[in-house]
């Protein structure tokens, strides 16, 4: 199987960003969810957001995707609304990491044509960490399922027991559980393990490349183009 990574500012391609949105949606609503903070599209216009797509390599289909959306005056990132409704302590805690060097990494998906080959568990949780540092981010927070945990522990996330339930809340409904994470030190991702630490740094040397990539369900060839 063939795929294609790219990367780019979300103001740059809105009518490819859209195209985003709606696979985002399709498949939360295949697991029951209408609304989600990370689904909204006030992000669109704002270039401080950057869009991860995964696509066919002829660019017809959208396998996957997510969004780093660093934090600004105007615009908080979606997990700290979400999270608020069950702990207020969010707003304080993103606060005392700091303003415009805190982003997040939100709206990750895979379509279920492609569940199993680690799109949305592995490449797009590696790639992200990958070209935060093209976008000078310190820190790098996210919200992740109890199935994505343990990846996200790989790549350098560690869980931020100051909130919530020892960091977990319900959530995006009532029997969904989602985990707060933040990498602290994205440039050395101290907490990474270190195969994944190789390979992120070769992603961040190399943001175009093509690679044999090995997931769960066997080898994909991927191709990267994640200069932004």
């Amino acid at each position: 199987m063939v795929a294609k990574i790219r990367a780019f500012k979300s103001p740059d391609d809105v009518e490819t960003s859209l195209r985003y949105v709606e696979g985002h949606r399709k498949v939360l609503e295949s697991y029951g969810v209408k609304k989600v903070t990370s689904a909204s599209v006030d992000w669109l216009h704002d270039p401080q957001t950057y869009v991860v797509l995964v696509e066919s390599e002829d660019g017809d289909k959208i396998y996957g995707g997510g969004r780093i959306q660093i934090r600004t005056q105007e615009m908080k990132m979606p997990m700290e609304d979400a999270i608020a409704k069950i702990d207020k302590g969010i707003y304080d805690y993103v606060d005392n990491v700091g303003s415009q060097s805190v982003a997040e990494f939100c709206g990750l998906f895979n379509s279920k044509e492609v569940a199993g080959y680690g799109i949305g568990s592995i490449f797009l949780g590696r790639i992200g960490v990958a070209i935060a540092t093209q976008v000078d981010v310190q820190y790098l927070m996210a919200l992740c399922s109890p199935a994505t945990l343990r990846n996200c522990a790989r790549v350098g996330f560690e869980i931020i027991r100051e909130l919530g339930n020892n960091g977990t809340f319900y959530y995006p409904k009532e029997g969904l559980v989602a985990t707060a994470l933040i990498i602290k030190d994205i440039v050395n991702l101290p907490g990474a393990n270190s195969e994944e630490r190789e390979r992120i740094f070769d992603l961040r040397e190399t943001p175009n490349q093509e690679a044999i990539e090995k997931g769960p369900k066997g080898e994909m060839n991927i191709i990267y183009h994640t200069k932004l």
